[in-house]
């Protein structure tokens, strides 16, 4: 069982906890992490590309000109895709991009992620993050003093204050553990738990959960 220390928002060592084995420390599959993201950004695709096939479009009804004798190549449409303005043939049209991945494997997903940062001493604790007022200045404080450059901050509940101070800066993103996602966790180079958002995460991810 992983044991990690936990800080405050002044970078202070304040306390010890242990993380659930089950949740963070997981064999980590790529092949399964891959999935995982592609699928997540498969489904933020928005699929509205679209052409004109000949079916669409207006004209070609009638013979541009006579088959033969006019010194220029046969020509039965003046949709032709040869031509310039012409339909297009087997070209994108509207579809939905996403496609299913079972709940079981996304969850695996999630623990190898969490497992992964862990290995790779991408994971803090931290005990709490309050501010004087809900502004960026404050935030950016704290942020300096945790050294967080581009960092997943995973709260125990979605907090307007935090969520307000902490937007205008670049490389942070805030979440939830309903709103953790494998993709979040390994597009940045920290992930900070807050203590008690850590229960909230072995809940979700437990086996039993």
């Amino acid at each position: 069982m992983a044991v990690l220390k936990i800080y405050d928002q002044e970078n202070r060592e304040t306390g010890e906890i242990s993380l659930s084995p089950e949740v963070f420390e997981v064999p980590v599959r790529p092949e399964i992490l891959h999935l995982v993201v592609r699928a997540q950004r498969a489904s933020w695709r928005s699929g509205t590309h679209s052409t004109l096939s000949r079916s669409m479009m207006k004209g070609g009804g009638a013979k541009p000109w006579r088959q033969k004798g006019t010194g220029r190549a046969r020509a039965g449409s003046g949709i032709s895709p040869l031509w310039r303005g012409g339909a297009v043939l087997f070209g994108p049209q509207p579809r939905d991009y996403s496609f299913k991945v079972n709940k079981k494997v996304r969850r695996l997903a999630l623990r190898m992620a969490l497992s992964a940062s862990l290995t790779d001493n991408k994971l803090r604790v931290i005990k709490n993050i309050e501010l004087p007022a809900a502004k960026t200045k404050h935030f950016a404080e704290v942020a300096g003093k945790l050294g967080l450059t581009k960092a997943l901050l995973v709260l125990p509940q979605a907090d307007e204050a935090l969520e307000r101070s902490s937007r205008n800066i670049q490389g942070i993103t805030l979440c939830t553990p309903e709103g953790l996602s494998v993709y979040d966790i390994l597009n940045h180079r920290q992930l900070i738990l807050m203590e008690q958002a850590v229960e909230g995460i072995t809940c979700r991810l437990s086996q039993g959960g």
